[in-house]
């Protein structure tokens, strides 16, 4: 193998030689050419720019990242698909596996029941759900991540460059300075001056070029402005296509919630008595002696049903209702309930009564 041992010697010797002279500055024993207050704003407002872009980047990827499961094994798969220069794959999201496992339940279950039925219905919601969630994230990572990252990996690279060369080219000028104070005879100090001279047009020169990179910081904030907007909208088409769809699930469920839920709800004669057996009141626990018949049931409202309380029961916090044996209620079912609850109603009264105090009449 061939090596240029006289340029290795030069790099080395002026890689010595700024080492040097860097040292000596930080102990104070060489002086140091200060870059002008101009030239100075901008690489700390570059680097403000890089720090907090590189944040919000990371932070960015973090809320968008649709796989839940293996982040690293994704990471490692996004580079080879860059590196083949192939379009990624989108990924099920997890509302989409949510909806899958629930539309499984159902069929196990039975599509034909109540419990089955609304599986299916909510599944095909989730679905729904994951798939807007995958167009935000797409759309997101297209017009948002993608301009942050190539700041990142491409304008900032430049820069740090240009900032390195800018800063041996300063460390140049200093030696170069530093020399023309130490030269003694006339003819030494023309070679420094000289030399100084040619420092001088490299750190001019190349501080210039700093300078217009630095400035361009400015196109970057106006151009990341527009893609924080793109990122606002589509942040605001997703939320608002979940709420469209919350409230469209939320409607199917009320309008089949008169036919699944007292359903589910009901008890068989059978079961009753198994329920009372069970849930006897303990021995010298004496029942309300006010006794209502079936006849005085009045028809309830819309969604609603009547109850005959079975037990006496005390509500154990103020979202509950307390009971009195033989008492009738007015109860009906929220979506999302536990199936063992009710909302129960007597007078302005309102609060959650278990299912197994009830008789459940209409």
């Amino acid at each position: 193998m061939d090596f240029n041992v006289k340029k290795l010697a030069s790099d080395a010797g002026v890689f010595f030689t700024r080492a040097v002279q860097f040292t000596e500055e930080k102990l104070g024993q060489a002086e140091k050419t200060e870059l002008d207050a101009h030239l100075e704003n901008l690489l700390a407002r570059a680097d403000c720019t890089k720090n907090w872009t590189e944040k919000i980047f990371r932070q960015t990827e973090i809320l968008l990242q649709p796989n839940p499961i293996d982040h690293t094994g994704a990471r490692i798969e996004e580079f080879f698909y860059e590196k083949l220069d192939k379009k990624i794959p989108s990924r099920i999201t997890n509302g989409e596996i949510l909806g899958q496992y629930m539309e499984d339940a159902a069929n196990d279950f039975g599509p034909e029941t109540p419990y089955g039925s609304t599986l299916i219905k909510v599944g095909e919601f989730q679905r729904r759900l994951g798939g807007s969630e995958r167009e935000f994230i797409q759309t997101s990572a297209i017009s948002f991540l993608t301009p942050l990252r190539n700041f990142l990996e491409g304008d900032w690279r430049t820069i740090s460059r240009e900032r390195r060369l800018l800063e041996n080219r300063r460390l140049d000028l200093d030696i170069c300075k530093a020399r023309l104070k130490k030269a003694k005879v006339a003819e030494a100090k023309a070679l420094a001056e000289q030399e100084l001279r040619v420092a001088q047009t490299e750190f001019d020169r190349q501080a210039e070029v700093t300078r217009l990179l630095l400035e361009a910081i400015s196109s970057t904030h106006v151009n990341h402005l527009r893609c924080l907007h793109e990122f606002v909208e589509a942040q605001a088409t997703y939320y608002a296509q979940c709420h469209q769809h919350m409230q469209e699930l939320q409607r199917e469920l009320a309008r089949s919630s008169g036919d699944a839920l007292p359903n589910t709800f009901a008890m068989s004669p059978s079961r009753s008595a198994g329920v009372s057996a069970q849930l006897a009141p303990p021995p010298g626990a004496s029942p309300t002696p006010k006794t209502l018949e079936v006849e005085d049931v009045q028809a309830p409202a819309a969604g609603t049903r009547k109850a005959k309380v079975l037990y006496d029961y005390d509500a154990a916090d103020t979202s509950e209702l307390s009971l009195l044996a033989d008492e009738l209620i007015t109860v009906y079912t929220l979506p999302g309930m536990d199936p063992d609850w009710l909302i129960g109603e007597r007078g302005n009264q309102k609060g959650k009564v278990p299912v197994t105090y009830l008789e459940l009449l209409s």
